[in-house]
């Protein structure tokens, strides 16, 4: 018997063909992976096929795979997934696109394609420092004005690296230099010799 997720990942396989990267199903989820430069023709492709209609765009969130699973991952640093719902169908899809350069991470923005991704890619932006290239109007949606740093990447100190306080002579605001040491803190865990058992009855 074939699940939906089976018939969706064929579905998908027809649809996208040589845009696809990989396609995964698990757990009754479907994950499908495009091409960078294949983007917005796969958005297009997911949004008006007939046999997928994922009219709605729920979810946008960047992902930064540095340290991911124990230093173990060798691939583009920097992603994009999106979450999508067909109505129509009944259906829901994880699309990942991966950034093809580390230093300068840049996804073309689907605004265009799904009106919704519009915030959502902009806190990619200011957390992970995701650039969407042909978004209408790209700027912090989160973080201060004057923050420097992108704070969701997993390189960026935990701590931070400025704080702001209101100074008293100046009658304003000012940033500084962060003033706390960084530490790490790990809690102590205390066990009882005996926890849990249970007193014979007399």
């Amino acid at each position: 018997m074939t699940t939906r997720a089976q018939t969706l990942t064929s579905v998908l396989q027809a649809a996208l063909g040589d845009k696809l990267v990989s396609i995964d199903a698990a757990l009754g989820e479907v994950t499908a992976v495009v091409k960078a430069g294949e983007l917005l023709a796969a958005a297009a492709t997911l949004r008006d096929a007939p046999g997928l209609k994922f009219e709605q765009l729920t979810d946008v969130c960047g992902m930064d795979y540095s340290e991911y699973g124990d230093n173990a991952w060798t691939g583009a640093r920097f992603a994009v997934v999106y979450h999508l719902l067909s109505i129509t169908h009944n259906w829901r899809l994880r699309l990942r696109v991966f950034a093809t350069d580390d230093e300068l991470p840049i996804v073309d923005s689907v605004v265009g394609i799904w009106p919704s991704a519009n915030w959502y890619e902009r806190e990619a932006f200011d957390l992970y420092g995701i650039v969407f290239e042909g978004h209408p109007d790209l700027r912090r949606i989160l973080t201060d004005y004057g923050f420097v740093g992108h704070p969701f990447r997993k390189d960026f100190p935990v701590s931070g690296t400025v704080e702001m306080r209101y100074d008293p002579d100046q009658q304003r605001v000012i940033y500084q230099p962060v003033t706390i040491e960084p530490r790490e803190i790990t809690p102590r865990v205390w066990r009882e010799e005996n926890y849990g058992d249970v007193e014979p009855e007399k």
